[in-house]
């Protein structure tokens, strides 16, 4: 068999076929690098391209902020497909302007040298120990934020060349001392007031209602009595968060996770050491220090003089403790062969240049004793077994509720959950599971609406999903008067009460306008105690817009306060304190409102005058 297999390979005829094949993946995969490659690009800005990747992590660093700013509430935005695209696009929107301010800072010729790059990382407070730069939690912070030295100190270069020119604009902005006197005036004025509140409910209590208003209000009204359409629904839900609460976890399960996963709880063996780099391919020069070395010159000294590694230089060279799989492998090989505390290599060659490496002291691996760890292996197996039963389940349940479209009782049988159903249900009163928006768009197909069957199996969250139905559907229509009357009757009568205070509201302001009580006294009405309000106040829209009353006199006004309750307000004074102690907080804040429409201004500008394509969806 194997020999007619090898004789029909080496025909001609396979040999040609084979090379036709050949030729289409090649021309498929090129044509897919020259067709696919504006798919890497999320938008060009002249021309400068912000690759997808880039915008991908800028992306990932936004949401995972919020979430942590948000929690629970930003999980359930991100439920809505309309604003994650919002999100997606505000986030590549602020690349855009990134961009666009270093392309204006390099025309207006604007630079940072290497010097300040290096005094601003080893300044920075998230890289040091006890008030000093440390190395070694510089480098484990870069690996976590996934950037090397180099393209972290291109990062910082950029940032720093666009706050100089954010710098230039806020630099140019500036208040007179009688804008800010004036500002300062009109923002510490406080109005003496009194008010008198004419109680929505009060009012509503009095009104007397007839059949025929009544019958009138509800035919002109059919929207306020009309029930949406509603739906019985059932569905099956199955997390991973319910099946770990299942799972109980025995001592040899834990024995035997914990000896095959012994390299978890064991630390690695860690190196302090210290270096002197030169970098580039300048071997004399990395000779010449050895050279001192080896005459006995110290090296701490030497590597403060000479080493060109920004962070180290200033520590003696000290890089700390460093462990395997984090250094150039070529760096790695040396430190950990040096075999005692205090020795040297030679020249070891790395993509950075050329090191000199000198072991500080040794770290050896330790174990942790399992009943230290038995907690967290429990429940990384109870999240393990959870998650795998979850996946598991979860095709079951896609099958049979596929197979099973005219019932969700064997799906259920399948995966061991229980149906849940509901009373005739509209969005507006759904539990939280039923209003996330896939759901509820599943409810609203055909199939499922109308032809009774099963929904696709639908994510609701991470491990968490979920198989709808409907089983009734009732039509939106308006209920009938005998079922509504009572709610009509309240609608109208707080209409009628609303109408009835507003009224007697404008007849109170007239009067009092014109220095009559005449309503006041016969409503039995009085104003309450004199109180000094500032911009803070509810009432504030309505006092601060009303006129400066005369020395002696009042001026009058009528609103509604935040239940809805008309006030008449009687305005006596206007309080206008210049207080020096808020000039500087309040001139900074004309500034900073001045600068950011200056940003806004110079960003719109920029836009109109460079090309910029968006090249990526923001789904």
């Amino acid at each position: 068999m194997m020999e007619r297999i090898r004789e029909g390979v080496n025909s001609i005829a396979v040999k040609i076929i084979l090379g036709l094949i050949i030729l289409s993946f090649v021309f498929a995969g090129v044509g897919s690098y020259i067709a696919g490659g504006i798919g890497n690009t999320a938008a060009k800005v002249g021309n400068v391209e912000i690759s997808r990747g880039e915008f991908e992590q800028a992306y990932q660093n936004e949401r995972n902020r919020m979430q942590s700013q948000l929690g629970d509430y930003f999980s359930t935005l991100l439920g809505d497909p309309s604003y994650v695209a919002s999100f997606r696009q505000s986030v590549l929107d602020r690349m855009i302007n990134d961009v666009l301010l270093e392309q204006h800072a390099e025309s207006m010729g604007l630079r940072i040298s290497d010097a300040q790059v290096r005094q601003m990382i080893l300044d920075m407070p998230q890289f040091q120990n006890d008030g000093k730069f440390d190395q070694e939690i510089y480098q484990a912070t870069l690996r976590r934020a996934g950037f090397s030295a180099d393209s972290f100190a291109e990062y910082l270069r950029r940032d720093l060349v666009r706050n100089q020119l954010l710098s230039a604009i806020q630099g140019s902005e500036f208040t007179l001392p009688s804008e800010i006197e004036l500002q300062s005036k009109l923002l510490t004025q406080t109005r003496d007031i009194k008010t008198l509140t004419l109680s929505l409910a009060d009012f509503s209590k009095k009104v007397q209602l007839t059949d025929e208003e009544i019958q009138k209000y509800y035919e002109e009204n059919p929207t306020q009595f009309t029930r949406p359409e509603q739906v019985k629904v059932a569905y099956i839900e199955l997390s991973a968060q319910d099946l770990k609460d299942q799972i109980t976890v025995t001592d040899d399960e834990v024995q035997k996770y914990y000896n095959e996963h012994l390299d978890k709880y064991s630390t690695s063996e860690q190196r302090e050491v210290s270096h002197i780099l030169v970098q580039g391919d300048d071997e004399a020069k990395a000779q010449a220090i050895l050279d001192e070395l080896n005459a006995g010159a110290d090296f701490a000294t030497l590597a403060k003089e000479k080493s060109e590694d920004i962070g180290s230089s200033e520590e003696g060279g000290s890089l700390g403790w460093i462990e395997r799989g984090v250094m150039d492998p070529a760096f790695e090989e040396a430190a950990f062969g040096l075999k005692n505390v205090g020795d040297a290599t030679g020249l070891v060659k790395s993509d950075f240049g050329y090191h000199i490496i000198k072991l500080d002291a040794i770290k050896p691996s330790e174990t942790k004793p399992i009943a230290e760890v038995k907690d967290e292996i429990i429940a990384e197996l109870k999240d393990q077994i959870a998650v795998d039963e979850f996946y598991n389940l979860q095709n079951e349940l896609e099958k049979v509720a596929f197979e099973y479209p005219d019932s969700l009782d064997d799906a259920a049988k399948a995966v061991n959950q229980k149906v849940v159903t509901t009373d005739f249900i509209s969005q507006a009163d759904a539990t939280e599971v039923l209003k996330t928006p896939a759901v509820m768009q599943a409810l609203q197909s055909p199939e499922v609406k109308e032809d009774g069957l099963n929904s696709e199996v639908m994510e609701v969250s991470p491990e968490h999903i979920i198989v709808v139905r409907v089983d009734d559907v009732r039509e939106e229509t308006v209920l009938p008067l005998s079922e509504v009357k009572e709610q009509t009757e309240a609608q109208l009568a707080k209409v009628k009460g609303e109408q009835a205070a507003m009224e007697l509201g404008v007849q109170l302001v007239n009067e009092l306008r014109e220095g009559k009580q005449d309503a006041l006294q016969a409503n039995n009405l009085n104003f309450g105690e004199l109180e000094a309000i500032d911009r803070s106040s509810p009432l504030a829209g309505t006092v601060f817009a009303m006129a400066k009353p005369a020395e002696g006199s009042a001026t009058f006004a009528q609103t509604k306060d935040m239940q809805g309750n008309v006030v008449v307000v009687e305005l006596t004074k206007v309080e206008s304190e210049y207080n020096q102690a808020y000039n500087e907080q309040i001139g900074a804040q004309m500034e900073r409102e001045a600068t950011q429409q200056d940003l806004a201004s110079v960003l719109s500008i920029l836009r109109q005058n460079t090309d910029i394509e968006y090249l990526l969806n923001a789904e």
